[in-house]
């Protein structure tokens, strides 16, 4: 039943475009994943009514996307992006389309303020490996053309996707060391694209981005994702205050990497988490201040609950959150962490 909650979602939302008012996210698909897999799909139908007023309708293309290279990061071919992908999800096996295009798409992991691997990681998460549900399928299309029409690099990116480690690689201690000594740009006013084009005049950013030494491993990779979600939802509780929404994506962009490895070759892993790197310490030093707080009293919780005051809130980051939280939870047992989306729900 619940399956098909999902399936009849997505359906409705894949009438609506990745964007509304310009240029905000969808969340939809990403929030009604979420619900269902958490237990709540009675929840979603209702949540979707209140939600599709506000979207708009699915883009137009141009023209068919051809140079891929030349088309990458211009939202104008947003459209052009959504039938290309629905092309290749027809055509091919949907592992590989991913496999194909996650390389392409890592370097430009700040796309739609992270939406566009966060929206992936999710579609990745409702497909099994040899699925053909069409809706599913038409998901990860839609998934993967706005990120592709949003690409956006981070600066300093492409130089840790093509660093060469010596000696063991980056630890657990290094992840907290890492974002405990990022800059923060001085201006924190404004939209993110207008925050991220600042980085490359902070004189510190590159240097403390390259602070964290690239991993060596596959399973080094998985660690440190796995470090890096723990620890940035950590710091949600002593910097969400600044920036309630736009933090939250500092947690949900590397869970999405996170989820989306098991689906890839384990060759990708490594700039996978140099990536998602990237994306937490961009949105940690443009949007958090200086000086943390002192982590808030929230109301203890399981995670049933966690995630059961998270959908009846509803805000779509609030769920999102929770939903990466409880991840993080189940592999680190932090209980800390439980109390970030009871916070973030405070706030937002």
């Amino acid at each position: 039943m619940s399956d098909g909650v999902l399936d009849e979602a997505y359906q409705r939302l894949h009438r609506t475009g990745p964007e509304y008012q310009g240029w905000l996210s969808n969340h939809g698909p990403m929030a009604v994943e979420a619900l269902v897999r958490h237990g709540h799909p009675h929840r979603v139908h209702r949540w979707l009514d209140d939600y599709l007023g506000r979207l708009d309708e699915l883009p137009r293309g141009l023209h068919p996307i051809d140079d891929w290279r030349s088309a990458l990061g211009d939202p104008k071919r947003a459209g052009d992006w959504l039938a290309y992908f629905d092309r290749q999800l027809r055509e091919h096996p949907w592992r590989a389309v991913l496999g194909t295009w996650w390389p392409r798409l890592l370097p430009g992991i700040a796309a739609g303020a992270t939406h566009g691997v966060i929206r992936v990681g999710h579609a990745v998460r409702a497909l099994d490996p040899d699925d053909e549900n069409r809706q599913r399928l038409a998901e990860l299309g839609q998934a993967l053309g706005y990120w592709a029409a949003r690409w956006q690099p981070i600066p300093g990116t492409d130089r840790l996707l093509t660093a060469e480690t010596e000696g063991p690689g980056s630890d657990d201690s290094d992840v907290a060391a890492a974002l405990d000594g990022l800059p923060r740009i001085d201006d924190q006013t404004g939209g993110v694209r207008d925050r991220l084009d600042q980085l490359p005049g902070v004189p510190r950013w590159e240097p403390a981005l390259a602070t964290l030494r690239p991993v060596r491993t596959p399973a080094g990779a998985e660690r440190g994702l796995t470090t890096l979600v723990h620890r940035a939802g950590l710091d949600y509780l002593r910097f969400g205050h600044a920036a309630p929404v736009m933090l939250v994506h500092a947690v949900t962009a590397p869970t999405a990497v996170l989820r989306t490895l098991p689906a890839l070759d384990r060759g990708l892993w490594a700039p996978s988490f140099a990536a998602a790197w990237a994306a937490t310490a961009a949105m940690t030093s443009v949007y958090a201040p200086a000086d943390g707080i002192a982590p808030p009293t929230v109301t203890p919780a399981t995670p049933a609950e966690v995630f059961a005051r998270a959908a009846r809130h509803g805000d779509e980051h609030v769920v999102k959150l929770a939903d990466a939280i409880l991840d993080a939870y189940a592999t680190s047992a932090d209980e800390r962490l439980l109390t970030a989306p009871g916070y973030a729900g405070q706030l937002i």
